[in-house]
């Protein structure tokens, strides 16, 4: 047995806020600040610490050996056609980043037009977002750099595969919306930042801009700001026959937003609402003969389709094309003047294709427990494909047309047993009744008898569902003998908005309810027991961890805690997290404080408490969940523990939230996180 090295003590400091009459004392304040050299060295030493535990125990080699051989297989994403050519994102399995290969048949692979792992030594510069030119002579892309944010675009030339020299900075979540003639496009940007800091830069007064090629970015003309409302987002958007641009409107994570359009013919033209407030959400799916089709929940929980008139005197017409089902309506797409609806039925994907006057067609059968997890389609082409995925389906591409069904296009190839293992799906019963769907992966010979190393994982916020979906790293964990299990719970979309607004700011308590239920189901049901269960939880469900082994330490025996919002009366002050008060609340408001402070997870450790094993990940470039809250709630648990166990944080260097994470990183994580896990279920 590997002993526990000496925890460490972090310096205290008397700091104490007033919030409403309610003193609440922050003695790990600096922390905070991530340039400070004591900072630095407090991270240095706790990698450290976290580093000789870890690499005493022979475990991490071997899932880290067996982790980079299940994830060395080629995979390929769904081709995208583009003027005679079809473009694909592939991987031979361990590059860092997918390159881009273009073909003039489907069946081949084809050339490669370009490859991000040559932009870095160590991967970690990756394409956050990219669109082709009309034309199909350019592409528009951008870079982020150790996973942050913010994004530099570019442009490369198709033909001759060189980088024009146009270069555009400042942008955050920005796409591109090209002009009919391909000579530029509409992307979003923002000032430039009084701060080269990534976790300092601030991301206020976005601005929408028209580049053409060849000239400067100091030149491109201004299509929209609004600088009384700094924090409003803007993104834009052209029909595929580029009669229009479109804006849509956002001031949170809400799905909620203003949409405007104007004829692309006249951009000085004023902006013409379509939904001039924030009462409602409005996704634009596209345009056929200037008419829009939208979706939205409007009076409809589970989503709809509408439509509505373009004309250069405004939107009128409004009509219900496909009206809600009573089941979540989560992907839409227009493909040969057809809608394409994608509807959750219990978390899983059922799809299903409408003319354009909301006239059914017919089903497109998905395999069971899949969900579509990519989609390739042009609004006037027959042929489209679906990349769908599973626990135990590894991501394929379908090839799709409207005269006969689909075939797999793309499979990959992987040596594991999938036929030994199945998922199956159960309900448990949270603390108020409901019944919260389970999707459970285990061996089909396991024996129930509460000694089975067991991961529970969830989210439950941001109305994202929780869905079938294939990672070759929990392989290895199946393959030690673990269960692997996903929490479908409320704050998600698997039932709608009501099934969302049930998890979110005073509500938020029925999220770590049906968490803790969840955990308690499978040792009722004899999966596991509370020492052989691990939970675990990245961004919002590290939120979730980090509430739930506070709320109830006696239930696990690991904790992992991933890139995670943890000191819920001061995330608002940091980087993105203004965007998320509609869904927590916020400290400043006193009645959002009283139940955030309930929950908050920083301020609900207490002292002498015996903790679980608890493993705290995060990135030193996160600038979407600052690194500063993982580490005060690291210091504030190392001093509460009253146990043994071991309790760790692990700081990733050059890397961010998660996106365009290489693969390398990706592998190395995870090892750290499976063996973790696994170390303290086996005590």
């Amino acid at each position: 047995m590997i002993k526990m090295t000496k925890r460490p003590v972090t310096r205290r400091e008397l700091v104490v806020d007033n919030y409403h009459g309610t003193y609440v004392a922050d003695p790990y304040r600096w922390l905070e600040d991530d340039t400070a050299p004591e900072v630095q060295e407090w991270m240095e030493d706790q990698n450290g610490i976290f580093e000789s535990y870890i690499g005493g125990h022979s475990i991490r080699e071997e899932y880290k050996n067996r982790i980079s051989e299940l994830i060395h297989y080629a995979r390929c994403g769904p081709p995208r056609y583009e003027s005679g050519k079809y473009y694909s994102w592939r991987n031979d399995g361990l590059q860092n980043q997918s390159v881009l290969y273009a073909s003039t048949k489907l069946g081949e692979v084809g050339e490669i037009v370009f490859d991000p792992n040559e932009l870095s030594a160590d991967g970690t510069v990756a394409v956050s977002s990219y669109s082709f030119s009309p034309d199909g002579k350019y592409l528009a892309y951008s870079l982020s750099s150790s996973g942050s944010d913010w994004q530099v675009g570019k442009v490369l030339d198709l033909e001759t595969k060189k980088v024009l020299p146009d270069t555009l900075n400042y942008m955050r979540f920005s796409g591109f919306a090209w002009l009919k003639d391909s000579s530029g496009f509409f992307y979003t940007r923002h000032p430039k930042p009084a701060s080269t800091t990534v976790l300092q830069a601030d991301s206020r007064n976005s601005m929408a801009y028209l580049h053409v090629f060849g000239q400067d970015q100091d030149v491109d003309k201004l299509i929209h700001k609004d600088p009384e409302n700094p924090d409003w987002g803007f993104s834009l958007s052209t029909d595929e026959e580029k009669k229009w641009l479109l804006m849509s409107v956002s001031y949170s994570t809400l799905f909620k937003n203003k949409l405007y359009f104007k004829p692309l013919a006249d951009l000085d033209s004023s902006w013409l609402p379509i939904a001039d407030n924030f009462d409602e959400g409005y996704d634009v799916i596209g345009v056929a003969d200037n008419k829009a089709y939208l979706f939205t929940q409007e009076n409809a929980p589970f989503g709809k389709i509408m439509s509505v008139q373009l004309s250069k005197s405004g939107a009128s017409d409004w009509q219900t094309v496909i009206p809600d089902h009573g089941e979540m309506l989560e992907h839409t797409a227009l493909v040969n003047n057809h809608l394409m609806c994608a509807y959750l039925h219990h978390a899983t994907h059922q799809l299903k294709l409408y003319d354009l006057n909301g006239k059914y067609v017919r089903d497109i059968k998905l395999p069971a427990m899949a969900s579509i997890v990519g989609l390739s389609c042009k609004q006037h082409l027959e042929e489209f494909f679906i990349q769908i995925s599973g626990y135990l389906y590894p991501d394929t591409i379908l090839r799709c047309d409207f005269s006969a069904a689909p075939s797999t296009w793309f499979a990959p190839k992987i040596d594991f047993p999938f036929d030994e293992y199945e998922t199956v799906q159960e309900f448990s019963t949270s603390k108020d009744g409901t019944q919260v769907p389970l999707f459970i992966t285990r061996r089909k010979d396991f024996k129930k008898d509460g000694n089975n190393p067991t991961q529970l994982y969830g989210y439950g916020g941001f109305n994202i569902s929780i869905k079938p979906a294939f990672s070759p790293t929990r392989l290895v964990w199946l393959e030690k003998g673990g269960i692997y299990v996903d929490a479908c719970m409320r704050g998600g979309a698997e039932y709608g908005e009501a099934w969302h607004r049930a998890g979110m700011l005073e509500s938020k308590q029925n999220v770590f309810d049906d968490f803790i239920a969840a955990g308690e189901h499978l040792i009722k049901q004899k999966y596991t027991s509370a020492k052989k269960l691990a939970i675990r939880g990245g961004s919002n469900g590290g939120l979730l961890t980090g509430a739930c082994v506070t709320q109830r330490p006696d239930l696990f025996g690991a904790v992992v805690v991933q890139v995670p919002v943890l000191d819920m009366l001061r995330y608002h002050h940091f980087t993105a997290g203004r965007f998320w008060v509609g869904e927590y609340g916020c400290s400043d408001n006193p009645e959002e404080f009283e139940f955030i402070y309930k929950y908050s997870p920083l301020h609900n450790v207490k002292m002498n408490t015996v903790y679980p094993a608890i493993l705290v990940m995060t990135a030193d470039t996160d600038d979407r969940v600052v690194p500063s809250q993982a580490r005060k709630f690291m210091a504030t648990l190392q001093a509460a523990d009253g146990g043994d166990n071991p309790i760790f944080i692990r700081i990733e260097k050059a890397a961010g939230h998660g996106h365009g994470k290489p693969i390398s990183k990706i592998i190395e994580e995870s090892a750290d996180c499976f063996a973790f896990m696994m170390i303290n279920l086996s005590k």
